[in-house]
């Protein structure tokens, strides 16, 4: 219930993620989050606009203004906002990359790097510190 609240507008992606939120009252001279196409029913009495069940924007007849990537599925993100996810076994930029990250390959290089650099420090390092 934010109809006490002193808002003049609701702040872009304050709803990102509310994907279970099924009521929400605002104050009357604003719109619901998403607009109303966003929700199955919104009324508006005296004191506040009642937006009620969330509608699903990846079933809707409209078309989507950006549309999934290829390889990828439309999940809703909160009211009237959408989010894609990558089928599997994609993942990566527009899931285009197939298959599972090579964690084993990063953490090794990672690794790799990181003892070598910091014993590289600490030689050169350690010569300074004994003729303090």
């Amino acid at each position: 219930d934010l109809t006490e609240n002193p808002l003049l507008t609701l702040p872009n992606g304050s709803f990102l993620g509310f994907t279970h939120l099924q009521r929400l009252a605002v104050p009357p001279a604003l719109e619901c989050p998403g607009g109303s196409d966003a929700w199955q029913e919104v009324t508006v009495d005296g004191s506040s606009r009642l937006c009620q069940d969330q509608r699903n924007p990846c079933n809707g007849s409209t078309e989507l203004a950006w549309p999934c990537p290829e390889n990828s599925a439309c999940a809703p993100d909160g009211p009237g906002l959408i989010q894609c996810l990558c089928d599997s076994p994609f993942h990566g930029y527009k899931c285009l990359r197939e298959g599972t990250f090579p964690v084993l390959l990063f953490s090794g290089v990672l690794g790799t790097a990181t003892v070598s650099l910091s014993l590289l420090l600490w030689g050169t390092q350690r010569r300074k510190a004994k003729t303090l």
